[in-house]
């Protein structure tokens, strides 16, 4: 499921590509007929996400609402001036990467896009189809697609935790409370997305293990230091992953031989490169996400894996003690 990086830059691409812009709406494969109707004609004045929920909003005071679950994607086209991903959201890529498509050319005395003749026909179960002039963007296999008004929406926010990505005052102290009121293991109340919003299964893995906590340890028993030394982990983490494009919680020295050969001397040159030469490879981006079976990057002992609130958890049972 993408999680919440994913959904913030999609909020980040919708406002640079459509902010300000009239659009026709329309759902190709009908089941949002409806729904499209009410947005079609009117400007989105500004798309905006907490955790894993995306809110387009438009001038006559309706929101698209979407979450794209386990499968939803969102796929873009457009001319030279629609910038960014060319899809965003599941199947999952390797690394966590985005994809990107090179912009339709000017043509040769600079007065537009030739090789744009507007969005292509569509393919696929297209829920929702939203256009402008510059370009296209289509949504499928979401979980939730819907227009809403601004008071549903607002009690959407309502029910969700606070989202590391706006990290507003006070939301440390809110959800160290939120754990703390809690006795389920700490792995599955930050899967909760009423207790933190935005964390999935990667960053809830590979969060536990920095911060060295045990997935299983009941929430109530986590300290409040502690709890807030893990949500500023979550914040630096996550805000990394709107910055790359991708999930990545693993020092530099981790990324190629640079660090490995060299002790902290190497360390130091591997993170002073330029990113592209160091960046990771999907098997080195990640401590212990997907990485059962194998040798704790830091101890050595043997990475675990089992089932937690209906997804795989991964963690060190040697570096992980409560």
């Amino acid at each position: 499921m993408p999680e919440g990086h994913s959904v913030r830059r999609l909020a980040r691409q919708f406002g640079d590509v459509f902010g300000g812009r009239r659009l026709s709406v329309s759902s190709p494969q009908g089941r949002f007929s409806a729904g499209a109707a009410l947005l079609d004609g009117h400007r989105m004045t500004a798309a905006d996400a907490h955790g894993k929920h995306l809110f387009l909003h438009f001038d006559n005071a309706l929101v698209l609402h979407v979450h794209l679950g386990l499968y939803g994607a969102w796929s873009f086209g457009g001319d030279s001036t629609f910038t960014g991903s060319s899809s965003i959201g599941a199947p999952r890529r390797i690394g966590e990467q985005e994809t990107f498509a090179a912009a339709a050319d000017d043509d040769a005395d600079g007065g537009g896009d030739a090789g744009y003749a507007g969005p292509p026909a569509p393919v696929g179960a297209v829920r929702v189809r939203l256009a402008a002039s510059n370009g296209w963007a289509d949504l499928r296999g979401a979980t939730t697609c819907e227009t809403i008004t601004a008071a549903e929406a607002d009690a959407v926010l309502a029910r969700l935790g606070p989202d590391p990505l706006r990290n507003l005052r006070g939301d440390a102290g809110r959800f160290a409370a939120n754990l703390q009121g809690r006795k389920a293991p700490l792995a599955a109340l930050l899967m909760d997305q009423k207790i933190i919003a935005g964390v999935g299964n990667v960053y809830r893995a590979e969060v536990l293990f920095r911060r060295r906590l045990d997935p299983w340890l009941p929430g109530s028993d986590v300290p409040e230091p502690a709890a807030r030394r893990l949500w500023r982990d979550v914040v630096s983490v996550m805000n990394d992953g709107v910055s790359d494009g991708r999930i990545i919680t693993t020092p530099p020295k981790y990324w190629s031989d640079h660090g490995k050969a060299a002790g902290r001397a190497g360390a130091a040159r591997a993170a002073a490169l330029p990113k592209s030469e160091t960046y990771p490879a999907r098997d080195n981006a990640h401590f212990v996400y997907k990485r059962d079976g194998l040798p704790c990057r830091v101890c050595r002992t043997t990475v675990l894996m089992s089932e937690l609130v209906g997804r795989k958890l991964y963690w060190c049972p040697s570096c992980q003690q409560s």
